[in-house]
């Protein structure tokens, strides 16, 4: 679900983070539904009131919600709750562990990636959630390097809500939640 809101001026905001003040208006995390909220006025509906609703919406929060997951997976690094690169990401998934923290909550692949390092680490991963919604560009950017193909999160309340905005995120760039691997 995605939370929006309406501004002091009547316009539609999404509400990523779930902390703006004022009366929610919950859609769930679906490109057709976000589309047909825009076409047919319903947050105006929901909102008992005019409001103004931007045309790209979807694009906004599919933006925001990109965001804020790469900088989840900024902070991951930062706290050493994160590892990037093959050798790294396979003896964290052998050790079950990152550094001396037990334990891997959710492995990071790049959309661009070879097939062939994701199968060896899929080997070695059973049951971790896989997400793939960033190039390495993208998921380099995140984790202080030029690229990044790999990474995986260590467990814990950060890698939950890593977790739940990338599903979110899936949700509506592609109709589908992150696979399990």
């Amino acid at each position: 679900m995605i939370r929006f809101v309406v501004g002091p001026d009547g316009t539609v905001v999404p509400d990523v983070e779930e902390t703006l003040p004022g009366r929610g208006l919950w859609l769930t995390a679906d490109p057709a539904l976000v589309e047909k909220a825009v076409a047919k006025g319903l947050f105006a509906k929901a909102a008992r009131r005019s409001v103004r609703t931007p045309a790209d919406l979807r694009a906004l929060v599919t933006g925001l919600l990109r965001r804020r997951c790469l900088d989840l997976v900024g902070l991951a690094r930062r706290g050493g709750q994160a590892v990037a690169g093959f050798e790294k990401v396979a003896a964290a998934l052998r050790a079950k562990a990152i550094g001396t923290r037990p334990g891997i909550g959710l492995r990071l692949e790049a959309s661009d990636g070879a097939a062939d390092g994701r199968s060896k680490l899929d080997a070695l991963s059973p049951g971790i959630p896989v997400v793939d919604l960033f190039d390495r560009g993208e998921l380099g950017m995140a984790l202080g390097r030029d690229d990044a193909v790999h990474a995986v999160v260590g467990t814990g309340p950060l890698v939950q809500r890593l977790q739940r905005e990338a599903e979110r995120l899936g949700a509506l760039t592609r109709g589908a939640r992150p696979s399990a691997g």
